[in-house]
């Protein structure tokens, strides 16, 4: 081979690896790493000495293990995640997940947005779980606003309501794709068909099944349809047999234990020490939620339990999420006896939109409508972080204002985000064949870990 075609090979070869290299991201070669690296991609979280590192790192011998990818794929994951895995045999020494894949870029989005386009941003984050992340960004911009505390009652039981039922439909969604990722294939027709229940009551309450726009500063988008309250005890009595069916077609069944019992332990140290929430974190047996240790809207008014799992393992998970459904359910029943008459959001013409029916009729609520919408409402300047409970642990939105009618930086604590850093210690010793079960039992959704 002549010098040019060496140099011409090196070239191609040079292009090649910075077309499908993610950098920094990938998982390096033990030799090219320091102890303490290859401590924390082995799954070490807890604070410790230099000379604790320098003992407890891994000495493999790389020419016993293989650097693998696991995707980027789709399954099991809401989206498209990419796993760098070291194996030894089957075993699993190291992982490192690679993500930005997606490139939605909402954060930087939102401040482009006025505070009255911004639900339309936020709710495309964790698409499985809209309505709440429309709820925490529109409980930030009205505490700036100075509002929180005015939102009419009818508006924050609403808001409730919606958030719980949004809390099925996720769990429920999540119990189709772990029962399928897992080889209970009968599983995604049956959690799919109660979550399309769900979604035909949102429709019918928003108008869209997915990503609603419909909770918004000041309130929600408008008043509850005829008949919602028949459809909500509908949805209700038709559940819990369902439920049953699935404990008979999952909880009970040896095959089913042996998958996920045992698999994907984390400690309730290291849970904290990764900043885990939600059933990752419960699942060690610490009772953390933030609807009854911060409560917000009226959740302190409601009686419901908080699930807690012992062994910190994916059927603690599982367990978990199919309980909580039961939970949501008892506390949307409570919303139903409590549901008050009134107004579905606050009248303060500086935020809310006149009625439609006034467009018609006066050039002024026209004027108004068409400033609202296009040029939003300016907010006092200032900052504030306001975080919820949501299916997937705490959701948070940060919001800083320079006073006016955009943010001037917006930044959201996404649980699947923090959550999708606690893969490398669940499947550290495991095998490669419970690496899926342990990616579904974190149930992240990537809209919100690239977002």
């Amino acid at each position: 081979m002549t010098t040019t075609e060496n140099a011409t090979e090196k070239v191609v070869s040079t292009i090649v690896s910075a077309g499908t290299s993610e950098g920094g991201q990938e998982l390096q070669l033990r030799a090219d790493m320091s102890a303490k690296a290859v401590l924390r991609e082995s799954g070490a979280v807890l604070r410790m000495s230099e000379s604790q590192v320098a003992s407890l790192a891994d000495t493999q011998s790389e020419d016993q293990t293989m650097i693998i990818n696991m995707g980027p794929q789709h399954p099991s994951t809401h989206g498209v995640l990419r796993l760098m895995l070291e194996l030894k045999g089957e075993t699993v020494l190291r992982c490192k997940p690679v993500i930005g894949y997606l490139h939605t870029g909402m954060e930087k989005t939102g401040e482009s947005l006025t505070y009255m386009q911004g639900g339309t941003n936020v709710t495309r984050m964790d698409y499985a779980s809209p309505l709440n992340n429309e709820l925490v960004f529109s409980m930030a911009t009205e505490k700036l606003l100075g509002i929180d505390g005015d939102i009419p009652q009818r508006a924050v039981w609403i808001r409730m309501m919606l958030s719980e039922l949004n809390r099925i439909s996720s769990h429920l969604l999540f119990m189709a794709t772990n029962g399928m990722d897992i080889g209970a294939v009968s599983m995604m027709l049956y959690g799919f068909r109660e979550r399309e229940e769900v979604l035909r009551f949102f429709q019918k309450v928003t108008g869209l099944r997915m990503n609603h726009n419909f909770i918004r500063p000041g309130g929600v988008a408008a008043d509850l349809p005829a008949g919602w309250r028949d459809d909500v005890l509908g949805l209700l009595d038709a559940l819990p047999e369902r439920l049953a069916e699935y404990e008979i077609l999952m909880t009970g069944q040896p095959i089913w234990r042996e998958r996920l019992q045992g698999v994907g332990v984390i400690t309730r140290d290291e849970a904290i020490a990764l900043s885990a929430t939600g059933p990752i974190l419960r699942s060690t047996g610490l009772a953390w939620d933030l609807r009854r240790d911060l409560p917000y809207l009226h959740y302190d008014e409601v009686e419901f339990d908080v699930i807690v799992g012992s062994y910190g393992d994916a059927f603690d998970r599982y367990s978990i999420r199919l309980n909580e459904i039961r939970e949501s359910m008892r506390i949307v029943r409570q919303i139903l006896d409590r549901m008050p008459q009134g107004d579905y959001r606050i009248q303060d013409k500086k935020v809310t939109p006149p009625p439609r029916g006034r467009i018609d009729e006066s050039m002024e609520a026209l004027i108004h409508h068409f400033k609202i919408f296009t040029e939003g409402f300016k907010v006092p300047e200032g900052e504030t972080y306001v975080a919820i409970e949501s299916p997937r642990g705490e959701i948070g939105c940060y919001i800083a204002s320079d006073g006016s009618s955009t943010p001037y930086r917006m930044h959201m604590r996404a649980p699947s985000f923090v959550n999708i850093q606690s893969m490398p210690l669940m499947m550290h010793g495991g095998l490669i064949a419970d690496a899926v079960a342990v990616i579904s039992s974190v149930d992240p959704v990537l809209g919100e870990v690239d977002r």
